[in-house]
């Protein structure tokens, strides 16, 4: 049971006003925009709006005035979801506007509180654990392609609350939590923008081939002779057969060797996988498309599925693991792209056209190595960081449960 001084109310006997938000119009050249307009894509999961990237759009002076967004406005979207995905996220508004105005799309509802009642980021934390909670599943409606949100019902659902001056000192504590969060944030960012720049520092001054600078600008096809389909058989789930690794398996330059289908007809020797061999996702969605990753024998014996290529390079000029991190550049991924043919639901690449393109790499194969190094390096720090982002995250989760039913005090200024 909760601590003394605790009620439950519904959800909508803190609010002041319920409304819904507004997408405008596009801006013209007669047309300037007149507001910032947050989106789907702009909350997370753990109630943080991202003010990097709002629409700039139209909207009536009056429909402005009735939809613009006060610091502590709460966003709850409305409708999206998806499959396994319910609808229901929230974030807290906390943007004080000096130049547009913030509003929100008609796929979202703004929640505003009555600060005598509730304080704003502690009913974003009560929302927040009731998305995550399976009673989230009570408010979805599902219509053609899209969920919707019961809103009459989601308003309805009971809440525990304590005195305001309580909620206040919850949200203090937790703050905590999320300062600790946006640190680690702040050094994944780091170390990935350390990855990122790694090559383009070393290939800056790189024009043409030239071996006194150290570095060389080639055509793919002159380091990787030949590139290869795999096997085109239909699979089967059933461990008979050859293991046959698929588009899922290829997982940012890394081999999963789980989930596995098998060929269950006799495959060509050519046409099994050798330590060092490069494999590239041609046919994928445009997001997807161009992974890469290196085999390194996971498995006795394997092939490859035909909208994989094997590219095998020239150990003499390139190594895999080098070869890897140029193809997984996040630039190169989009000079994939831009090769890349539209078919239905997918795009393609043509291998011949993907040997056109031209690598930067070092001639000499110990700077390749040391390159490969640096770069796993970071990767091996921003998976340290991501499991401690991961356990602060649960500790902070198994924190909020007990602050946000009543089972722990917060008198003593720390969580008892």
């Amino acid at each position: 049971m909760p601590n003394r001084g605790w009620n439950s109310v519904q959800l909508e006997d803190v609010l002041d006003s319920v409304f819904a938000g507004a997408w405008g119009e596009s801006p013209t050249d007669f047309r300037k925009p007149n507001v910032r307009v947050l989106r789907a894509t702009n909350i997370d999961s753990e109630g943080r709006v991202d003010y990097s990237h709002p629409v700039l759009r139209v909207l009536e002076t009056r429909e402005i005035s009735r939809k613009r967004l006060h610091p502590g406005d709460i966003l709850l979207e409305a409708s999206g979801g998806g499959p396994g995905t319910p609808v229901g996220r929230v974030a807290v508004h906390d943007v004080q506007s000096d130049e547009l105005d913030y509003i929100c799309s008609n796929f979202f509802r703004v929640l505003r509180p009555n600060a005598d009642l509730v304080h704003p980021a502690y009913l974003a934390h009560l929302l927040v654990a009731a998305y995550r909670s399976p009673r989230i599943w009570r408010y979805q409606q599902q219509t053609t392609g899209l969920v919707n949100l019961k809103l009459g019902d989601y308003l309805k659902q009971s809440l525990w609350i304590p005195p305001v001056h309580e909620q206040a000192r919850i949200v203090e504590i937790l703050a905590g939590f999320e300062a600790a969060e946006q640190g680690i944030d702040a050094s994944i960012s780091k170390f990935r923008n350390v990855r990122h720049g790694a090559l383009l520092t070393s290939m800056a001054s790189v024009g043409s081939e030239n071996p006194a600078s150290g570095w060389a600008r080639v055509p793919l096809k002159s380091i990787v002779p030949s590139a290869e389909y795999g096997v085109s058989e239909a699979l089967d789930r059933d461990a008979r057969g050859v293991p046959v690794l698929r588009m899922n398996n290829i997982q940012s330059g890394r081999i999963d060797a789980d989930d596995l289908r098998y060929c269950p007809v006799p495959v060509p020797a050519k046409l099994f996988l050798r330590g060092g061999d490069v494999l590239f996702n041609r046919t994928n969605s445009m997001e997807h498309i161009g992974k890469a990753a290196m085999w390194r024998d996971e498995l006795p014996s394997a092939t490859f599925a035909s909208y994989l290529v094997r590219l095998v390079p020239d150990l003499q000029r390139v190594t895999p693991e080098y070869l890897v991190e140029w193809l997984m550049h996040p630039l190169v991924r989009q000079r994939v792209r831009s090769i890349s043919t539209v078919a239905v639901q997918q795009v393609n690449v043509n291998p011949t056209r993907l040997r056109e393109l031209e690598i930067d790499l070092p001639v000499d194969l110990a700077e390749q190595r040391r390159i490969v190094a640096m770069l796993e390096a970071c990767d091996e720090q921003i998976g340290h960081e991501n499991e401690e982002l991961n356990k602060l995250r649960e500790l902070k989760r198994g924190l909020v449960d007990d602050l946000l039913s009543g089972r722990r005090a917060t008198a003593s200024g720390v969580a008892a």
